[in-house]
């Protein structure tokens, strides 16, 4: 039976069974993007977005405990931070650990909270982020943030271990701004 052309035919002239110039090209192809898609990967994770895990409930109602969300990790190398941004750092007593909690006061501001009312430079501040439920009345003596440090807390007011507990965080242990949330499906979204 002969199929475009004559029986046993081999165009490449190569052994059965050895892969032609088109199949090598085309495996060629598929690695070289593989690797290629690798080190972008790697790339966007070290220097700019890094998937992470909530742990804990401290950030109710924006972030919630086993929320998964991207932090850039490039924001705070690149820009300034904040008051109100939501930022990841290494625990200043253990850092083997992270904590996520929102930025109030930063360096040289004057902070005071009276019976959960925060004050930053003698103004009170809207915490909208903050529901009536999650307040607390815990106060804090007037105090000045030093320079190259953030005070930082969490949104549930009531059960979070925050800057009231271990102090100002230093700059240096800020490491990312939350970005985004992408699971669970129904709660994706920019963290605000």
């Amino acid at each position: 039976m002969e199929i475009d052309g004559q029986a046993g035919e081999n165009p490449d002239n190569k052994p059965a069974g050895q892969p032609s110039e088109q199949g090598r090209g085309v495996m060629h192809s598929w690695l070289r993007d593989l690797v290629v898609s690798i080190v972008a990967s790697a790339l966007i994770i070290i220097f700019l977005y890094q998937p992470v895990r909530v742990e804990g409930t401290s950030m109710l109602p924006v972030l919630e405990d086993q929320d998964r969300l991207f932090i850039n990790k490039l924001a705070y190398r690149v820009g300034e931070i904040h008051r109100g941004d939501v930022v990841v750092f290494l625990y200043p007593h253990d850092h083997e650990k992270s904590y996520i909690k929102r930025v109030v006061a930063g360096p040289g501001d004057t902070l005071k909270i009276d019976h959960g009312q925060v004050y930053v430079n003698g103004a009170a501040v809207k915490e909208p982020y903050v529901p009536k439920r999650f307040a607390d009345d815990r106060s804090q003596p007037e105090m000045r943030v030093p320079a190259h440090e953030y005070f930082v807390m969490g949104d549930h007011r009531s059960i979070s271990s925050d800057s009231r507990d271990f102090g100002p965080v230093n700059r240096e242990l800020i490491y990312g701004k939350a970005a985004f949330v992408y699971w669970p499906m129904d709660q994706a979204g920019v963290v605000r």
